[in-house]
């Protein structure tokens, strides 16, 4: 079986696929690519299903050796690429793949035909790093890592459609619906939530996006009876500042929600970068479900096969 050898890993680099679902009462969140929509396209480029595990990698890549030779694709953020990006390419036996620091936004995703082989728990390959449950020994990836390539699949050529994958670059205006104690907070607070610009902090990481920005009056000193929370659920704790709860998320939390990301705007929540300025966009759970209904009609028309 082809190989990966890892000789540098990166900042934070793990193996990811589309997540693990339905596990939140056992206490076990989704994770998952950051931003699936870069990881979905990156598989249909090299010939593999969708949900295909592949390499995460966080503001910094890393430098890969192929013994076998492979094809690979690089999307989601140029990581100073020596290889085109959104574009599957053949490398030879023994060729190195090394990138460097990001060019646009936080993570790019190295996927890899075939896929990267590793054991699946709870129908996941996606590493769960809270848990230390899943990918590659349910760690970061470290310097002399080798990784295995699954399985050659038959499979039609594709590439790019450039106007479609336009229409999918990642927002800074992130669209919101109101929260399960939207009600809860003063009129104005909200109105400041809706009209301020928030900057993510240092803090933040795959469970979670700190901002700072115009603190909210929150209720109750931001304390409340802990129940389940949502992927992308906007929570704020005592001294108002709002935090995006991520694909690492803790299942249930005990501060008020003022709204939750949508779901098509989720992708570009991955793609923030400490000290990137965002703003948020009030909609309707009718017009959410329309955005997402768009965003998969796009996604499948952003490859065309030859």
């Amino acid at each position: 079986m082809p190989v990966i050898h890892v000789q540098s890993p990166g900042m934070f680099t793990t193996v990811q696929d589309l997540g693990r679902y339905g596990y939140g009462p056992i206490g076990v969140s989704p994770s998952g690519a950051a931003d699936p929509i870069a990881l979905r396209i990156g598989n249909l480029l090299v010939g593999n299903v969708e949900s295909d595990a592949a390499l995460e990698m966080t503001l910094l890549g890393g430098t890969f050796v192929f013994p076998d030779g492979a094809i690979v694709a690089l999307t989601g953020s140029d990581f100073s690429a020596p290889i085109p990006m959104w574009t599957a390419h053949t490398l030879q036996p023994g060729e190195t793949l090394k990138l460097g620091a990001t060019r646009s936004g936080a993570r790019c995703y190295l996927c890899v035909h075939g896929g990267i082989a590793v054991k699946p728990l709870l129908g996941s390959a996606s590493t769960h790093i809270l848990t230390g449950l899943g990918g590659f020994e349910g760690r970061p990836l470290t310097k002399g890592d080798v990784l295995r390539i699954g399985e050659s699949r038959e499979s039609k050529p594709c590439v790019i459609v450039p106007e479609v994958l336009d229409k999918l670059t990642p927002r800074k205006m992130l669209r919101a619906t109101i929260g399960p104690q939207t009600d809860w907070f003063k009129p104005e607070s909200v109105r400041t939530f809706f009209s301020a610009t928030y900057t993510v902090t240092e803090e933040s990481n795959r469970m979670g996006l700190r901002l700072e920005g115009p603190p909210l009056d929150t209720p109750q000193r931001g304390q409340m009876t802990s129940e389940g929370v949502s992927l992308g659920a906007i929570q704020v704790p005592a001294g108002g500042k709002p935090i995006i709860l991520f694909v690492e998320q803790q299942t249930t939390g005990g501060y008020p929600k003022i709204a939750n990301i949508v779901t098509a705007d989720l992708p570009s929540v991955g793609q923030l970068r400490p000290r990137d300025e965002v703003h948020f966009d009030l909609v309707t759970p009718v017009y959410a479900r329309a955005l997402i209904r768009e965003q998969e009609e796009l996604i499948q028309s952003a490859v065309s096969f030859s």
